[in-house]
């Protein structure tokens, strides 16, 4: 239990900050920006412990932390854009409630809605697929589950970032990599199967990003779409950095078969950090998550021999915006291990 109570602790507090924030803006905006940089950061390091692993019979519950923290960020969004439509918060005010919004969304509805799309229960994974989509990137709801757990840690996955290749660079190729590749799985799943291209989850990402634009037009004008956008922009980018920094410079051997190895725990990096690790719902444990997709967030851990990060992954996120330093610090790690 202490271990959901950490979770739902660190997930939930934003969501009052964020709402009063867009009501009110001032300190509101800055304490939001304090919790998900500086706040954080202060807690991985003063308590250096691992949470260990979630262990009993109440995992229904992770379920539910989920449901809420989906619907929390549909109503956030809703809020956010109409008080940035409305200017009532100013110009700093609204450049600061956009910052923090995308932060939010950028490291636990992410995370969320990550969880969500690799649920079994079938209302779960729309859920998370449409959190996706109120981002403006459905397409990874495809793209993550029937390309990226395949094909990580080889030429084959467009989210493996290379061996010195720089952030900025990586951007545009994973993103439409991840579109055309997410595309053409679904276009032969559905060929297997003998469905309708009309079928195709792709026909309702596009149609629902539309959608969420035009319903952010109506509900905050030009201001408020303008910073629907950039919310959904930001959010964007930071999810390709968890990937980026996740998967740097790691490849799989490939055997005489012409296949590669299977996926181990030396794939994935990871970081141990407990409160930025509970705020992102154990994401960093990545190894961990490829080995066992369908594992629920809280029974995720770090195994033994998988690689660790210098420090959290907000931390290295933010160090990799700045390609020159990401490699220093992160070539030389990438050739140890190999």
């Amino acid at each position: 239990m202490r271990a959901m109570l950490l979770f739902t602790f660190a997930t939930l507090i934003p969501v009052p900050l964020l709402a009063t924030a867009a009501l009110s803006g001032g300190a509101w905006i800055v304490a939001v920006l304090v919790y998900m940089t500086g706040l954080t950061y202060l807690l991985d390091q003063l308590v250096r412990i691992v949470t260990p692993p979630w262990e009993g019979v109440e995992f229904p519950a992770a379920d539910s932390l989920s449901v809420v923290l989906a619907l929390s960020h549909f109503a956030l969004l809703g809020l956010v854009v109409r008080a940035v439509g409305h200017g009532d918060l100013g110009l700093a005010g609204s450049l600061g409630l956009i910052v923090a919004t995308g932060l939010y969304f950028g490291q636990v509805s992410n995370s969320n809605a990550h969880e969500l799309i690799h649920r079994g229960a079938r209302p779960l994974h729309l859920l998370g697929r449409w959190v996706f989509i109120s981002m403006l990137y459905g397409h990874h709801s495809s793209a993550h589950v029937l390309i990226h757990h395949r094909a990580v840690a080889t030429e084959d996955d467009p989210a493996t970032a290379r061996l010195g290749e720089g952030f900025w660079s990586y951007v545009p190729r994973a993103w439409g990599g991840a579109f055309r590749a997410g595309l053409r799985a679904e276009r032969a799943r559905l060929d297997r199967i003998g469905r309708s291209r009309w079928h195709n989850p792709y026909v309702q990402y596009v149609a629902g990003s539309l959608a969420f634009c035009l319903a952010a037009l109506a509900l905050g004008g030009p201001a408020g779409f303008a910073a629907y956008l950039a919310i959904a922009a930001y959010a964007q980018v930071q999810l390709m950095l968890s990937d980026y920094v996740q998967h740097y410079g790691l490849t799989r051997k490939i055997r005489e078969s012409g296949k590669p190895e299977p996926v181990g725990a030396a794939h994935s990096w990871n970081a141990p950090q407990w409160f930025s690790g509970a705020l992102m719902l154990n994401a960093p444990r990545h190894s961990d998550h490829h080995a066992h997709p369908a594992r629920p967030y809280p029974e995720l851990t770090i195994e033994d021999g998988a690689p660790v990060l210098p420090r959290s992954l907000p931390a290295m996120a933010t160090l990799a915006m700045i390609p020159p330093l990401w490699r220093r610090v992160m070539d030389k790690r990438v050739r140890a291990l190999t």
